[in-house]
């Protein structure tokens, strides 16, 4: 029997794909500064959450730290 993803890797998955979409509606004036920071940020979550599947210990506490940050980063950009 296979493991089942973890809810969180399907979750930031569809937030970039939502994130790619929306993205493309924004006003040009705004678009290229304020949309890479927003998408910086959403893969920097995603690329964390990642790394911290793959560690353990100490370093899978770090990554998940600096994911929390990217997190509160993307949540910043939307409010």
């Amino acid at each position: 029997m296979g493991r089942e993803e973890m809810p969180i890797f399907t979750r930031s998955y569809d937030l970039l794909v939502w994130l790619l979409e929306v993205t493309r509606h924004f006003p040009k004036a705004n678009r290229h500064d304020f949309t890479k920071r927003l998408l910086d940020a959403a893969f920097d979550l995603r690329e964390y959450l990642e790394d911290a599947n793959l560690k353990r210990g100490a370093t899978c506490l770090n990554r998940l730290g600096e994911a929390d940050e990217a997190l509160a980063r993307v949540r910043f950009s939307l409010y």
